[in-house]
């Protein structure tokens, strides 16, 4: 890994930014098209921004977080010494991100990568009303909710924990189906499906009742359909320090308190 060319990104922080000025001192960089890995500095929010750039690119890099934000569940500690030791030492983790192709009420069509989850989510004070399909069939005929997401396992700890969804191990090639504030089916608190199964949305009274698409942090509004799935054609690799992998970090979320 010592000889591997590493790429420098930074969020707009000033933390980011001075710790940028640190280590542009202890080490050489290059730019991210001629890189072989990337280091970044920052959040959560920080790191999707930037695995979400490489998809755009088409271009994957394995990257390296540090966390200078708040939470860093997707990112190692800050510390600036022995990196390139802690770049060779490193556990490489896959993630596969979800795809999520959307019309919208005007017909408009779009194909946007989610790392974390998809959620949807109503514009108004009306509650939305949804159908729900798995593999093209019906399951819930009409959901009347605030919203509803599907995670993947790297993001089953952030927005779909919060809505009351479940932790899935990262290895478990599943995908967690969670509705926001369910109103109608009142007993219904979500379900757990295989990866390979792709989600459907469908928006009922979509003009009365619009509802938006939210790819973690990319939103399309008005939506009237929203397909999800896995995309298995870009996996992307996070870099950890062995006593902080992420895997390690999902399962003890379970015993958080």
């Amino acid at each position: 890994m010592t000889e591997k060319k590493m790429a420098l990104v930074a969020s707009p922080t000033p933390a980011a930014q001075e710790a940028t000025t640190e280590l542009r001192r202890m080490y050489e960089w290059h730019p991210v098209e001629r890189a072989d890995l990337i280091v970044a500095l920052g959040g959560d929010g920080f790191m999707l921004r930037t695995l979400h750039a490489m998809l755009d690119r088409h271009r994957i890099l394995p990257v390296f977080g540090m966390n200078l934000g708040t939470v860093g569940f997707l990112m190692n500690d800050w510390k600036p010494e022995l990196l390139e030791l802690r770049l060779m030492q490193a556990k490489a983790m896959t993630v596969l991100p979800l795809r999520m192709d959307v019309e919208t009420v005007e017909g408009q069509r779009l194909s946007i990568p989610a790392i974390n989850e998809v959620s949807l989510l109503r514009e108004t004070r009306e509650t939305a009303k949804i159908e729900v399909l798995v593999e093209g069939r019906v399951v819930l005929p009409e959901l009347v909710c605030d919203g509803v997401l599907v995670s993947t396992p790297a993001g089953s700890t952030a927005y779909n924990l919060s809505a009351q969804g479940p932790i899935l191990p990262l290895e478990s090639s599943l995908l967690a189906l969670t509705p926001i504030s369910p109103f109608r089916p009142r007993r219904w608190r979500g379900a757990i499906l295989p990866d390979k199964n792709v989600i459907s949305f469908r928006v009922l009274d979509a003009v009365k009742r619009p509802v938006s698409a939210v790819a973690d942090q990319r939103e399309v509004r008005d939506v009237s359909l929203v397909r999800i799935g896995i995309d298995k054609t870009s996996p992307l690799t996070l870099l950890f320090d062995p006593e902080h992998a992420l895997d390690d970090r999902i399962t003890m979320e379970q015993f958080a308190v």
